[in-house]
């Protein structure tokens, strides 16, 4: 199933089904009037949801509409939590390499995880708000989960059984913040704003054999300013999968109902597949010239992230944000 919040006048907006190919939608308040309300009772609810799903793509709904992508909010406007994980060591080895951080000694057997700001995110065609372009703003195109009730101590091979939704992602950082925040050896938070997710959230079954062992075997394009950034491919290069990420976190807590989980970075070693962050750019003409060419984000610039299926249909709609000055 596919499954969208389109924005109303309450801070949740309200729950739609989504056709499969994104152009049709229904309210589903006959079900659950928000994402997270069907998340709170998925056993009992996601079967009407199907049906619901089922009969919008044979033509049956007549009170669909069509989907307008400019009302429509991150699938959940706000959740209950936000783990974000950095599972493309790629990625962690430039990122660290362009602040003159060392990777961590576990970097291969231990999971990178810290948890967001959740109370917040940003619509998929929302402005990213800057107030200081020399705050460094980055965009992070990754993969993102929303799981289910998720007991402490779960084992990776367990875990799929939690996973309901999967998403796209764009994971926002102010990287000239996080060196002085990271010196204080207490985390991130202020250089890690609101992020922005997919129009649409997709069950795991919707995306075939892409979707295996706690990956997605799919290249994700971003463009920067209307031009192609990058297309990595999200699947073969992430060290741990989502099993293993959600099993490190739950070491030592359980995860309600709607917790987002992400995928850090997508990255790729071969160079022709571009990047999904302006940071591993940056850090790559490093290495080869000596110096950053790359500039971060400013007012005006544009970033779209879309992941297409093996028929080139757009599985998640697109994220396409402009930055804009802080109102």
């Amino acid at each position: 199933m596919k499954l969208a919040t389109r924005k109303n006048n309450t801070r949740d907006g309200e729950l739609l089904v989504v056709s499969k190919d994104n152009k049709r939608a229904v309210v589903a308040s006959e079900v659950a009037p928000t994402l997270q309300a069907l998340m709170d009772d998925w056993g009992s609810k996601a079967p009407a949801i199907d049906a619901i799903y089922q009969s919008l793509n044979a033509g049956e709904r007549t009170d669909a509409f069509d989907v307008d992508p400019s009302t429509l909010h991150s699938p959940l406007p706000r959740a209950y939590g936000w783990v974000d994980g950095s599972a493309y060591i790629n990625h962690i080895v430039l990122v660290r390499k362009a602040r003159g951080a060392e990777p961590p000694a576990t970097l291969e057997t231990d999971p990178l995880v810290y948890q967001g700001g959740s109370d917040t995110f940003l619509g998929p065609r929302d402005d990213i708000p800057l107030a200081d372009p020399d705050w460094g703003c980055d965009f992070e195109s990754e993969i993102a989960i929303i799981m289910d009730d998720t007991p402490q101590g779960v084992k990776p091979e367990e875990v799929e059984q939690y996973i309901r939704l999967v998403m796209i992602c764009n994971d926002v950082s102010l990287r000239n913040l996080i060196p002085g925040e990271l010196a204080k050896s207490f985390g991130f938070f202020v250089s890690k704003p609101s992020s922005a997710f997919s129009p649409m959230a997709i069950s795991p079954d919707e995306l075939g054999d892409a979707w295996r062992g706690g990956r997605m075997y799919l290249p994700l394009v971003t463009h920067l300013n209307g031009e192609w950034y990058g297309n990595p491919d999200a699947g073969p290069e992430m060290h741990f999968s989502f099993h293993e990420i959600v099993a490190h976190v739950c070491k030592t807590r359980s995860l309600s109902a709607g917790t987002i989980v992400g995928s850090g970075t997508i990255s790729n070693k071969d160079r022709s597949k571009g990047s999904s962050c302006l940071a591993e750019k940056r850090m790559i003409e490093k290495i080869d010239t000596g110096e950053f060419s790359t500039p971060f984000m400013t007012f005006g610039d544009r970033v779209t992230i879309e992941m297409f299926n093996e028929d080139g249909d757009s599985l998640f709609g697109r994220i396409d944000q402009t930055v804009a000055p802080m109102s």
